[in-house]
């Protein structure tokens, strides 16, 4: 072959090199992954996390474990356990069976995304844009479970997306592609809101009683989803055993029919993502009301006076919204308590914004030019 032939060979069609290169109509440059921890790197909340059945971001950020209804309960981890190029996976483990399954009953693995995050996807439009998640699972033992995307409109409805997949003992890579959806609804104001609210959920169904599950499923088609049909027919249930574990990483969303290779980026870029939506000033991997420690960002009262000590705390990112803080003793760990020289006090959060909040104590009992300390938490998440 010539050099001119291979040079027309690489240049493909399209008179660029970047002709050769397919990605059904997603974006070749830039962050591709719409989606937030996929590598499931960031814990700054602690990385082992026992939970009910009430909703709660727990062990690895942006990762929403949501359960209502049943006796169930498991615990989330950051896990070692992952494919060969990405380091750690969510992993879930039944701890509590619960094999008499209510009708409304549910268990769902999700992350929220803002609406201002996905304009770009078109909703609503006859330009919608198809769009791909992927993500590598396996378990303790085969199973099923259902992928659901659900979109906000600004017009207060829903669309949903559902497709089942299977699980096993071995990870592997589950792909699967969106359409586009160009009729979301006759009227002109249901596109997604450009706003920081939900503009959509990406969920692994995981349990779900008959209320999600008696009527007939069907994969592959946007509809405003009944309820009763979201599950697939043979969907597993979570806590059909404390045997029952589910690993979960690689988890990415991208514009475009293809998936491509994951994403991978820096823990630091990471990190500072997730911090949008919850940040504190434990070491990273420490769990909120940790006694006993004093280390991290801690606050620090440098102008204590007899009666009063406040401080601002100006957060290391801008938050998604204003959020709820706490603070946290450093010595015992208990909620609303600060640390002087001599002893514990009171104390509370105001003022919260989107670039800090203040922290302050009002007590007597703290002397001037103490060293007063805490640690806190803030929380902006979906």
């Amino acid at each position: 072959m010539t050099r001119a032939a291979d040079t027309a060979r690489l240049l493909g069609a399209g008179g660029s090199i970047l002709g050769s290169l397919d990605v059904g109509g997603g974006q070749i440059g830039g962050r591709r992954n719409i989606a937030i921890n996929g590598a499931m790197q960031v814990a700054q909340r602690g990385t082992t996390t026992g939970q009910g059945n009430a909703s709660a971001y727990s062990a690895v950020d942006r990762m929403n474990i949501h359960g209502g209804g049943t006796a169930g309960r498991l615990t989330s981890s950051q896990d070692s356990d992952s494919p060969v190029f990405l380091g750690n996976s969510l992993k879930l483990a039944c701890t509590t069976a619960d094999t008499s399954i209510a009708a409304a009953e549910f268990l769902l693995l999700e992350q929220k995304l803002e609406g201002q995050d996905l304009q770009q996807l078109e909703f609503n439009q006859s330009s919608a844009k198809a769009t791909t998640v992927s993500f590598y699972v396996k378990g303790n033992a085969a199973a099923q479970y259902t992928f659901a995307l659900q979109y906000h409109l600004s017009g207060g409805t829903a669309r949903w997306f559902t497709k089942g997949f299977a699980v096993t003992t071995d990870w592997a890579r589950i792909t699967i592609t969106i359409p586009g959806d160009t009729q979301a609804s006759s009227g002109s104001d249901y596109g997604i809101a450009d706003n920081n609210a939900t503009g959509a959920n990406l969920i692994i169904w995981l349990h779900g009683g008959t209320n999600f599950s008696s009527g007939t499923h069907q994969d592959t088609a946007w509809a405003d989803r009944v309820y009763t049909t979201l599950l697939q027919d043979n969907q597993t249930s979570f806590y059909d055993s404390t045997n029952r574990t589910f690993f979960f990483t690689g988890f990415q969303f991208e514009v475009g029919s293809v998936a491509t290779q994951f994403e991978h980026m820096s823990f630091g870029e990471q990190l500072g993502l997730c911090q949008r939506y919850f940040q504190q000033s434990y070491v990273h991997g420490t769990a909120a009301g940790t006694a006993n420690t004093d280390v991290g960002r801690v606050i620090r009262f440098a102008d204590a006076q007899q009666s009063y000590a406040g401080h601002w705390i100006t957060f290391k990112t801008e938050m998604r919204a204003a959020p709820t803080g706490n603070v946290y003793n450093t010595v015992t760990g208990n909620a609303d308590s600060i640390r002087d020289d001599n002893g514990n006090h009171n104390a509370d959060v105001s003022g919260a914004a989107t670039h800090g909040m203040h922290v302050y104590a009002n007590n007597s009992a703290i002397g001037a030019s103490e060293g007063v300390k805490a640690q806190f938490t803030a929380d902006a998440e979906i």
